[in-house]
């Protein structure tokens, strides 16, 4: 531990831990080789020479100088993105031997003499994030705080120092240490809490000094300083506790414990010098009495500490001394107030203006390149979990999307739309099939050739009679010659007879017969439709044949004029469902690209928690896209409603059934 002083109040800083030489290059080469194999150990040299330098750099000892302390949290946080590569690729534990030979030894950084061996990357990882959280207290300590800048670089420092330590603890890197065998306690869960209490109070005692130096409000100021010594209480009170309360050295405690007495005491006073500004001054004389109180119990108790943060106490507790006189004084002469008891009060308010740093960008090592070919069993069978969640997704949202198309065009055909609006502008078209039908007919002479056509199929059915009786006649006569010889000649007439040979021609024009006179029945129904509708077929003598068709009039008399606002929000409301329909076509590209970039592979590679709690960020990128489509059918639904209103009112205006009626007619005639 070390301590500074920068504008009036001494700091603590925290030692780095130390620790001894590893190979690593050997150990987890061999591993390659014998996990994956030669050729791909061979392919991973460089990579596993990248780790062995960054674990070399981290093994020396930092320089106190601010520039060497920017250079060493760099190679801290190196090291620990590339351990965090290192962690799902290699099995790095005490109790497992797939990694031979590798052993890490740290030593406490509060009791030089105790250190810990260990064959676990959770011990590793521990110690670096322990050193990235002191690395950050010296930088904040080699700040010159009388100045806006210093005070600045050393709140900012102490936060990232907090969320060192907060990371540490909150990652579950220590309790993972602790749990395979780790036996310092400065790497354990309670010791980065105290530490990143610590840090934080520190961040609050810089903001303390910069708005008292700008002169700000005694309320503001007290709000600041109670929180300071807030943090410093918490910190405290890890320290008193096990497995923390017999490890420290006592000047440290005392350190911590005088510290939140004189914040607490300061809030008072703060508090206090706005009481009379209000001239409360009962409260007043009860607020300082308990901050004086609260002074000379931590003074009784601490020892050794820095004498600058005793002359600061002691010159506090001379403040509130004399403050408390001339209070108690206005009170006996003028105000005669009753001082009320300490327990009658209410807490000092509190503003809380600092939080640990987030480690959670600086340590991600998704975009690192180290070991990207070796891949283990395990994160392909997670990626691929996480590529079925995502098909899933993808299945879903794609079937919602067509079924929305497949509502639209349903509803719609039921309306008649835009088909009523196409008639009605003389834009009407038919269907590809129904035209192409009587462009045959009308390339064949309209109504005027149907009846040549038919005429034909008389004649050909006239043929196709003769023929079946002449055969048979033919059938017959041979019957009959057969039938004679076998009279004539008796048993000399050999021949099978007759009806064998020609059963199969006989059966043939049987049916044959059959299918003529379906035909005719069929010829004669066509002959009757032609005849009783040949005065309506002229229509198929228009050309083009959609001048023929039926159109929505305009009604003869309006009652209020207003059919063009009709017909003008009716298509309105189509466009809009038309944009709707885009829409959703643009959403499901979306949703296939972002699945075609979507590889979270180097993040299951570098990750720290759990696979699921990365599958469900993840995942997460797709709410939005998700969100959408469900608006968009959400719009589509409540816009099918309007145009329905709309159409009922469009019907009813132009009189559609009328037009449904004629429209039908042509179709039957066409």
């Amino acid at each position: 531990m070390a301590s500074a002083a920068g504008s009036s109040n001494v700091m603590l800083a925290i030692h780095e831990k130390k620790t001894t030489p590893t190979d690593l290059y050997r150990p987890l080469r061999l591993y390659v080789a014998s996990a994956y194999s030669e050729r791909e150990a061979a392919a991973a040299d460089d990579d596993l020479s990248a780790v062995r330098d960054l674990r070399a750099e981290v093994e020396q000892p930092s320089l106190p100088d601010p520039s060497s302390l920017e250079q060493r949290r760099d190679a801290l946080l190196a090291y620990a993105r590339a351990l965090a590569l290192v962690e799902p690729r290699f099995p790095i534990s005490p109790d497992r031997a797939h990694v031979h030979s590798l052993t890490f030894t740290w030593h406490d950084a509060f009791k030089g003499n105790k250190k810990c061996a260990l064959g676990s990357i959770h011990l590793e990882k521990a110690a670096v994030l322990f050193n990235l959280g002191a690395v950050d207290s010296q930088i904040a300590l080699a700040a010159d705080r009388s100045t806006d800048v210093g005070i600045r670089t050393a709140c900012g420092a102490f936060q990232s120092a907090a969320g060192a330590f907060a990371w540490l603890r909150e990652s579950g890197v220590a309790a993972k240490a602790v749990a395979a065998g780790a036996t310092t306690v400065d790497i354990t869960p309670e010791c980065a809490g105290m530490l990143e209490k610590l840090m934080l109070a520190q961040a609050q005692e810089c903001f303390f000094e910069k708005v008292i130096a700008g002169g700000k409000p005694p309320a503001l100021c007290s709000k600041v300083a109670r929180q300071v010594g807030i943090f410093y209480e918490e910190a405290y009170a890890a320290l008193s506790a096990p497995p923390l309360s017999q490890h420290f050295d006592r000047t440290w405690v005392s350190h911590v414990q005088l510290k939140a007495a004189q914040f607490y005491a300061d809030a008072c006073y703060r508090y206090s010098l706005d009481l009379h500004e209000k001239e409360e001054i009962a409260e007043e004389i009860a607020r300082l009495k308990i901050g004086m109180s609260a002074l000379a119990d931590a003074k009784k108790a601490a020892k050794g500490v820095a004498a600058q943060l005793m002359d600061s106490v002691n010159k506090l507790e001379s403040n509130m001394k004399i403050n408390l006189e001339r209070a108690m004084k206005e009170n006996d002469r003028v105000y005669l107030m009753r001082v009320p008891a300490a327990g009658s009060l209410g807490a000092l308010p509190a503003a809380s203006l600092v939080k640990p740093t987030s480690l959670a960008e600086v340590l991600d090592a998704s975009k690192e390149r180290l070991f990207s070919s070796l891949v283990p069993d395990g994160s392909m069978k997670a990626l691929s979990k996480y590529t079925e969640m995502v098909d899933n997704i993808i299945r879903i949202q794609a079937e919602k999307l067509q079924q929305a198309s497949e509502i639209t065009r349903v509803r719609l055909k039921e309306m008649d739309l835009p088909d009523s609006i196409l008639s009605l502008e003389g834009s009407i078209t038919l269907p590809v099939d129904l035209k192409e039908d009587v462009e045959a007919v009308q390339i064949s002479g309209g109504p005027a050739g149907l009846e040549s056509e038919l005429q034909q199929l008389r004649d050909l059915r006239r043929v196709n009679q003769e023929l079946l009786v002449q055969t048979e006649e033919l059938l017959q006569k041979e019957a009959n010659e057969d039938a004679q010889f076998r009279t004539q000649f008796g048993s000399r007439w050999t021949r099978p007879q007759s009806s064998t040979l020609t059963k199969n021609i006989q059966d043939r024009l049987n049916l044959f017969a059959a299918n003529l006179k379906k035909a005719a029945d069929s010829d004669s129904l066509i002959e009757r439709g032609v005849k009783e509708n040949y005065p309506l077929m002229s229509i198929l003598d228009k050309r083009p044949i959609e001048s023929a068709l039926p159109s929505i009039s305009r009604p003869i008399m309006s009652l209020d004029g207003n059919e063009d606002a009709i017909v003008g929000a009716l298509k309105q409301s189509l466009r809009q469902l038309e944009s709707l329909g885009a829409q959703r076509a643009g959403l499901e590209d979306m949703l296939k690209e972002m699945k075609r970039k979507d590889d979270i592979l180097p993040k299951l590679m570098a990750g720290v928690g759990s696979h699921d709690d990365l599958f469900k960020k993840e995942i997460s990128k797709y709410d939005s896209i998700c969100a959408e489509i469900a608006d968009n059918i959400v719009a589509q639904e409540q816009l099918l409603l309007q145009i329905q209103a709309q159409n009922e009112q469009f019907a009813t205006v132009f009189n559609l059934e009328d037009y449904k009626g004629n429209l039908l007619v042509f179709l039957f005639l066409s």
